[in-house]
């Protein structure tokens, strides 16, 4: 019997007092994200590649979902 294919549980962290958010696979850090594109560029180079950061399945927003980027919105261009 086949096992079913096992996906890593990639968690973004709450946001820091910076409003950056770790993003962490089981007990490794892969990197600080500062915008939503940052964990889909982090999850890229970790060769994990995820077409849809915000609706991914193993991805669990903590303190915060996609969107919840306090103090750094400002940062990034809004289109």
């Amino acid at each position: 019997m086949a096992h079913p294919t096992q996906h890593p549980r990639v968690v973004v962290h709450p946001p820091a007092l910076d409003g950056s958010r770790r993003v962490t696979e089981g007990e490794q850090t892969l990197g600080i994200a500062t915008h939503m594109d940052d964990v889909a560029e982090i999850l890229r180079l970790a060769d994990l590649y995820v077409t849809d950061v915000e609706a991914s399945d193993f991805i669990e927003w903590q303190g915060g979902g996609p969107e919840d980027w306090p103090g750094l919105s400002e940062h990034h261009e809004v289109t």
